[in-house]
């Protein structure tokens, strides 16, 4: 009988498919930009119609995500989901240690996401033990209109570029409060770039809110980054609670911006007293943050 995964002979030599596609998968980690079919053939030496399958196997499993609109492939969920360790505390990038500090001081999640090829992806998280269930997971594509961590990052992008992105990405209703249309986006990115971060009040996960702010990187403070404190609902109704986590979202985005070489003012830089009037002022219970629905008796869901 044969061996599994020999050749007739018996030798071993390995089977080429796997062999591609373990080759590509590893080319394709030095890449964060991704790279399209073309350039994959040319740089690893594989043909064109053995290249395509391999990748079409690769994009079924989940190993790597195409872009629609560059048509660049990069590691997808599957392939970064080989980095959990033993007890389910995932990582991608060892969370930094502003992040580690974030968790600490709130004790919730906190998500560091990056725009990749237009995608956000969420590319580390300091996990709290605190039961809390969300959309995004370790590696995984963050949906750019509902998502605070992927508007924080948007709303400091060329606008030609972001409206690109999102009239062509598909802009899927996940709760009755999911902001959809174009128009009401740009307009909220533009409220984001003027109040420093961005907010997500069950607009993405119900019974879920998430804060979050912008990572600048080098002397021009590009942004590409961000970072987003998520927390049930019930554990963050109060108002001050909400701007103190606020803080720590602005305050740790801060820390990784001069950890990446940027020297420049935060501007704006609320302070809780601030964020506390923002977060539970007529702008926020008007609707500027499109979650934040007014219900009876003034609760908000």
């Amino acid at each position: 009988m044969e061996k599994t995964g020999t050749d007739r002979s018996g030798s071993d030599k390995p089977m080429h498919v796997v062999v591609r596609a373990l080759s590509v998968l590893s080319h394709l980690a030095a890449y964060r930009q991704g790279l399209t079919l073309q350039q994959l053939h040319q740089q690893l030496e594989i043909p064109v119609g053995s290249m395509h399958r391999v990748m079409s196997t690769l994009e079924h499993t989940g190993f790597v995500s195409r872009s629609p609109t560059t048509k660049r492939y990069v590691l997808g969920p599957g392939a970064l989901a080989l980095g959990h360790v033993n007890d389910y505390e995932p990582f991608v990038i060892q969370p930094p240690a502003p992040l580690v500090d974030a968790e600490r001081q709130c004790g919730e999640t906190v998500v560091l996401t990056q725009l990749i090829d237009g995608r956000v992806v969420a590319v580390s998280i300091a996990g709290t033990k605190r039961p809390l269930r969300l959309f995004v997971r370790l590696g995984q594509e963050v949906p750019l209109h509902a998502a605070a961590s992927a508007r924080a990052i948007l709303a400091h992008q060329d606008p030609a570029f972001v409206e690109m992105l999102l009239t062509s990405y598909p802009r899927a209703p996940f709760t009755s409060g999911t902001l959809r249309e174009i128009n009401r986006l740009i307009d909220h990115l533009a409220l984001v770039r003027e109040r420093g971060f961005d907010v997500c009040d069950n607009e993405l996960d119900e019974g879920v809110w998430a804060v979050s702010a912008p990572v600048r990187t080098g002397p021009a403070g590009r942004v590409s980054s961000a970072v987003t404190v998520c927390a049930a609902w019930s554990r963050i109704a109060d108002p001050a609670d909400r701007a103190t986590a606020a803080r720590v979202v602005l305050d740790t985005a801060q820390a990784l911006s001069r950890d990446s070489g940027y020297s420049g003012p935060f501007t704006p830089d609320p302070g809780v007293e601030e964020l506390a009037a923002l977060l539970d002022g007529d702008a926020a219970t008007a609707g500027a943050f499109p979650g934040t629905v007014p219900a009876p008796g003034g609760e908000r869901l």
